[in-house]
């Protein structure tokens, strides 16, 4: 049977919104989280089986501070890509898990391929940043930081918007984004690669010794 065929008439909607969740968690997981669940409370858009969790009030609690510290950690240089590191075992899986919540309940075929496709985009997006941040973090002044920063936010709350409001404008800005994430990764690998091995080096630092070097 066509898996496509099972596709409700708001398909493009949906769609829209899996791959808009799948990439902006790549970049700003707990906004992502706040922002659908605070659309979906207030009744801007009706969230999908899914994502109706996001809309508890505890979720929206816990998602809202975790927002709270991001938008703040991301702002300092070095802190920002030391988030970043540690939320690369975070992001990618949890845009996965949006995107498939956002079509799972038109088959498990639909759930798998949504998760495949929203975990890379929020791979894609999450190296993106990364790679950038590591760059701009070679600057001595932190002003290029908080600009490149709020940029980032306004740019993520824009894609959300336009993912509910126009989805073939956002499907055509999603992959202009996408090519230009990945020229960014290619052309600023050598200051991700900095940032992987110095995030290396501080984790071999805290590993306790063997019990016999104590």
């Amino acid at each position: 049977m066509d898996i496509f065929s099972t596709l409700p008439d708001n398909a493009p909607e949906l769609l829209a919104l899996a791959a808009a969740l799948g990439w902006a968690s790549g970049i700003r997981l707990y906004a992502v989280l706040f922002l659908t669940g605070l659309a979906g409370t207030t009744g801007w858009i009706e969230l999908p089986p899914g994502l109706a969790v996001l809309q508890h009030p505890a979720v929206l609690g816990a998602s809202g501070f975790m927002l709270f510290v991001e938008f703040f950690a991301d702002k300092i240089p070095l802190v920002d890509s030391l988030w970043d590191a540690v939320h690369t075992i975070i992001r990618i899986p949890a845009g996965a898990a949006l995107a498939a919540g956002t079509l799972g309940a038109d088959g498990a075929a639909m759930a798998t391929i949504a998760a495949l496709v929203g975990g890379g985009l929020a791979a894609t997006a999450h190296t993106a940043k990364m790679s950038t941040r590591a760059a701009v973090n070679t600057s001595p002044e932190p002003f290029s930081n908080v600009g490149i920063s709020l940029l980032e936010d306004g740019f993520v709350v824009f894609m959300l918007w336009l993912s509910a409001t126009n989805p073939l404008l956002f499907a055509l800005v999603l992959a202009l984004s996408i090519a230009i994430g990945v020229v960014l990764i290619v052309v600023l690998f050598k200051f991700l690669r900095t940032v992987v091995q110095e995030v290396q080096r501080l984790v071999a630092g805290r590993r306790r010794p063997p019990a016999g070097e104590l």
